[in-house]
């Protein structure tokens, strides 16, 4: 753990990173909110990998070793937040619907971080409260433990088109498909069905912030078709893929 960057502050700053770029591994004695006004950001840690798109923000609590990773070009916006304050009482990174208020409320924060006024305070505690009152959204990919199931994760990874069943998915990883499904509900807490669709949702999100049509990330992906892909999308951040590529 000796080559862990360590920053006793967590940064309050603005911060672009092009497509691809990364923070290394490194933790801070405060909490962070990070988000991010465009692209994707990805936060990983030895617990799994946390994904958002520009409707969301990161937070990341106080001694947490974590990396970031752009897909898209990320607009970043850093908040460090005192250990001793945490409105969310949240241990482990979660991700955080950002709605407009709150969104114009950290732009607005990170915007000039040498103020010290008691007007910018003020702002910090409305931010707080906005945040405090914020959906929490599952949007995790969590990392297995267990070799087998590490190995089934591998290989949708590297292909979330890969269609086969988990009965087919656990020959290939000389693994029983009932030991698997064991093995998803333990370790992920959910079914293999639904850590697919994360995971296919996670690329997505990826590919459109890389450029992709909709069309093209739904076969990528694995979805039936685009029809498919449109509406498990809708469902899971509230508005469509193309409406996503066009903001991006």
């Amino acid at each position: 753990m000796s080559d862990i960057r360590h920053t006793p502050k967590a940064p309050t700053r603005n911060q672009a990173l092009a497509a691809g770029e990364g923070i290394d591994a490194h933790r801070h004695d405060e909490h962070q909110i990070i988000y991010a006004g465009s692209g994707v950001l990805a936060i990983t840690t030895e617990a799994g990998t946390w994904f958002t798109p520009g409707t969301s923000a990161i937070w990341v609590p106080a001694g947490t070793v974590h990396a970031h990773r752009a897909h898209g070009h990320l607009d970043l916006h850093l908040l460090g937040v005192p250990a001793e304050v945490n409105p969310l009482n949240l241990d482990e990174p979660t991700v955080i619907g950002v709605g407009p208020l709150l969104r114009e409320l950290i732009i607005a924060y990170t915007r000039d971080p040498d103020d010290k006024s008691e007007e910018r305070q003020r702002l910090l505690e409305v931010l707080l409260d906005q945040l405090k009152a914020s959906p929490k959204e599952p949007v995790r990919l969590p990392a297995a433990n267990d070799r087998r199931l590490a190995a089934v994760c591998r290989i949708l990874e590297r292909n979330p088109a890969d269609g086969r069943t988990l009965a087919g998915l656990g020959a290939a990883a000389a693994v029983g498909e009932r030991t698997l499904s064991r093995l998803f509900k333990s370790e992920f807490g959910m079914t293999f069905p639904q850590w697919r669709t994360q995971l296919r949702l996670y690329h997505a999100l990826r590919m459109l912030a890389d450029g992709l049509s909709v069309t093209s990330v739904a076969r990528r992906c694995g979805w039936s078709s685009t029809s498919a892909f449109i509406d498990v999308f809708r469902r899971a951040y509230g508005y469509t893929p193309g409406a996503y590529h066009q903001s991006g």
